[in-house]
């Protein structure tokens, strides 16, 4: 079967899927089968070639901001924008976006890969640029522990091309740097020194926020050392921030919610600037950020009966402990909403590594998910009120609602509970697609 066939093929099978409510990735499986150098050679033609966006927290935000900025500056960007970030995803994507003379009109890809995917795909993509968020323990049944997700994250450096950007405040993607190929260069985002307390890393949130004298550690964990950076993020506020870009402060708007996407707002910029070279201008990127809106179940807010519901992803303990680190103690109704499938990792355990005791005051009004009882059982230990559990989400998620009274409210979920809790306030109001 030639090419071009199988690639129409494709095209008709994701419209198929995509009238019958099916997932993104089927299409995807299907041009695997048929054509596995299909993600390969639409990629190569490029003319920017492709970016790759990957680690343990903020790679969908991230990726979001980073398309947004980019598009801002005139160019056109392809991306793996359902949030599939497995290289089916990316064939998914390829279908969906191409037209039909199978056309892909776009200067750049920027794709959100999973750790473990991302590995499958640069083997088949070398990518130009790529940028390297964090490693934090995350879905250890599936991973390992992190220093397995960290040689992940090193292929996927290795095989870069030009440049590299890295968060020169985790120690584990920081030297990174050390493991390069030769004539790839390397990039930095960091934090000032008064913020990096904010933003642990996985050492930081088990032996306390210090520097390591480099004779202590092992050939997986880099030297303490910290690089200039070229975005440094250097002050927080409740909307805004302060960057120092190449030495030049700005401030920006990010209203987004939580301090960890004001961090990844640094990330996105720094890579952006790689991308667009000496034809970057820096007032206008940092204006844009402004802009940008959260990504679906990053801080989403979706208006139930005149009320804000804000659905928080959380999905290991770094990431639900900067959650709750900027939500509100008072004034919220609270749910939590905890599955135990694939995409969230089956081992929960991850939730004892969590201090609830911000929760402790307002309590949480309802449990809910498979691992709800869990969940109660994590709160009781820390003496915080739980309402009531019901593991049944849409059972829940109308109970919660309806007993939410005159409060906002907000839900802390795992990505599975999070898409079915979209599907069913899809049902009850309007709700963005993904």
């Amino acid at each position: 079967m030639s090419r071009p066939l199988v690639r129409v093929l494709g095209q008709g099978v994701r419209w198929a899927s995509s009238l019958r409510g099916g997932g993104s990735a089927f299409p995807g499986l299907f041009m695997e089968k048929l054509h596995p150098g299909f993600v390969a050679e639409e990629l190569a033609k490029l003319p920017r070639g492709v970016v790759v966006i990957s680690g343990t927290n903020g790679k969908t935000t991230t990726t979001k901001m980073t398309v947004q900025l980019l598009r801002s500056q005139g160019l056109r960007v392809f991306t793996n924008r359902t949030g599939s970030n497995f290289v089916r995803g990316v064939a998914a994507s390829l279908l969906a976006e191409m037209d039909a003379f199978g056309r892909l009109h776009a200067d750049v890809a920027v794709l959100e890969l999973d750790e473990a995917h991302a590995v499958h795909f640069v083997k088949q993509v070398q990518p130009r640029i790529s940028l390297l968020l964090n490693v934090m323990r995350d879905q250890l049944d599936r991973f390992g522990e992190i220093d397995t997700t960290r040689r992940m994250l090193r292929q996927v450096a290795r095989a870069t091309t030009e440049t590299v950007v890295l968060n020169r405040e985790d120690p584990r993607i920081a030297g990174l740097a050390e493991d390069l190929s030769a004539g790839t260069a390397v990039s930095w985002f960091g934090l000032s020194d008064a913020l990096r307390p904010m933003f642990p890393s996985d050492d930081d949130m088990r032996e306390g926020l210090r520097q390591v004298d480099p004779g202590e550690q092992d050939s997986d964990v880099p030297s303490a050392r910290r690089p200039d950076a070229d975005v440094v993020l250097e002050a927080v506020n409740a909307r805004s921030v302060e960057l120092d870009v190449g030495g030049t402060s700005h401030e920006a708007t990010v209203d987004l919610y939580g301090v960890y996407n004001q961090y990844n707002a640094a990330a996105a910029l720094a890579v952006s600037l790689q991308v667009l070279g000496d034809d970057a201008d820096v007032p206008a990127l940092v204006a844009e950020l402004g802009n940008v809106t959260p990504a679906f179940g990053r801080g989403e807010t979706i208006t139930v009966d005149g009320k804000p519901l804000q659905l928080l992803l959380v999905k290991n303990p770094a990431g639900f402990r900067l959650s709750l680190a900027s939500a509100s103690a008072q004034d919220y109704a609270t749910m939590i909403a905890i599955n135990d499938q694939y995409a969230d990792g089956r081992d929960v355990s991850w939730l004892w590594d969590v201090d609830f005791d911000s929760l402790r005051e307002g309590g949480v009004d309802l449990v809910s998910g498979v691992r709800a009882w869990d969940m109660a059982l994590r709160l009781d230990y820390d003496l915080v009120r739980v309402g009531g559990v019901e593991p049944d989400l849409e059972d829940a998620l109308k109970q919660f609602i309806a007993q939410s009274g005159d409060r906002p409210m907000r839900i802390f979920c795992t990505y599975t509970a999070m898409l079915s809790l979209r599907k069913i306030l899809g049902g009850m109001t309007h709700v963005a697609a993904i």
